[in-house]
């Protein structure tokens, strides 16, 4: 397992941006990377991912507004956000999964006000 840590939340308007980072404690190669989200009173769900190959896919709520991004030399990834609605707020954790071993982090809070 590797250990993850999540920078980058924060308060920010409607329409406005932010670019959140997960810094892994290990390499990332081979390793599967994705971003999720868990608002308050809800289920926690999946944002996007990015394989080692950077192939990506998003959740259609966030499609054409997030972009998953990685840095295999900086073992991080990253998720752009811009066009944030309010509906985006939540806390947001990155999760590694290599070999069938899967790692979280604690996950940054994100909160867009109206």
């Amino acid at each position: 397992q590797v250990q993850l840590v999540e920078s980058g939340g924060g308060l920010v308007q409607a329409g406005g941006s932010l670019r959140l980072s997960c810094v892994a404690s290990g390499s990332i190669f081979s390793t599967i990377l994705a971003w999720h989200r868990q608002a308050p009173g809800k289920q926690r769900e999946w944002v996007a991912s990015i394989t080692s190959s950077r192939g990506t896919n998003y959740a259609d709520s966030v499609k054409g507004r997030f972009t998953i991004s990685r840095d295999n030399s900086k073992n991080t990834v990253y998720l752009q956000m811009n066009s944030l609605k309010p509906e985006d707020t939540a806390v947001y954790s990155c999760s590694a999964l290599r070999q069938g071993i899967s790692s979280w982090g604690q996950g940054t809070q994100v909160t867009v006000s109206s």
